[in-house]
């Protein structure tokens, strides 16, 4: 499962990355807090659509028990808002239960994330809650209005039928 959701990822192949969560699943990272169920799937979708200059690899993988698993995965990519490039590593914890994602939790550091993405201001103020507040409100902010606007389009191609 794994494998096939980084190796889905590195093509940004985000039908088969939303396929492979369950529609309860739970995803929590620095940059978009805690997402539930359909704002996972969405965030997958939106980041795919959006990615500029991507590339991902993905590497120790870890069979934690019979239902969590670890790895790490570094992507590179331009942040959309800055134009600067990223290079972020991160450690995953995912919970698998009849072969689909439950729980998954990125883990890395917001302020090299911030400093890259952001710059100066990233640098000097990446560390800090408010700076860390408002990439979230903003992330959640643009998933939120990415989700409205999937919701018209599929509206729309309802009623064309």
């Amino acid at each position: 499962m794994i494998r096939r959701f980084y190796s889905a990822f590195q093509k940004l192949d985000y039908a088969t990355m939303q396929d492979s969560y369950s529609d309860e699943a739970v995803f929590q990272d620095p940059a978009f807090g805690i997402l539930n169920g359909s704002e996972v799937k969405a965030m997958w979708e939106m980041l795919a659509r959006n990615a500029k200059n991507f590339s991902l690899v993905f590497s120790d993988i870890k069979a934690e028990d019979e239902e969590y698993v670890s790895c790490r995965w570094i992507a590179t990519y331009t942040f959309s808002a800055t134009g600067k490039k990223v290079v972020n590593d991160i450690r995953a914890y995912i919970r698998v239960q009849n072969e689909k994602i439950t729980e998954h939790t990125d883990h890395f550091s917001f302020w090299n994330w911030a400093r890259q993405a952001l710059g100066f201001s990233g640098l000097l103020l990446g560390w800090s809650s408010f700076v860390q507040n408002q990439v979230r409100t903003k992330a959640r902010g643009n998933l939120q209005r990415f989700m409205e606007k999937q919701s018209v389009s599929d509206s729309e191609q309802v009623v064309s039928k």
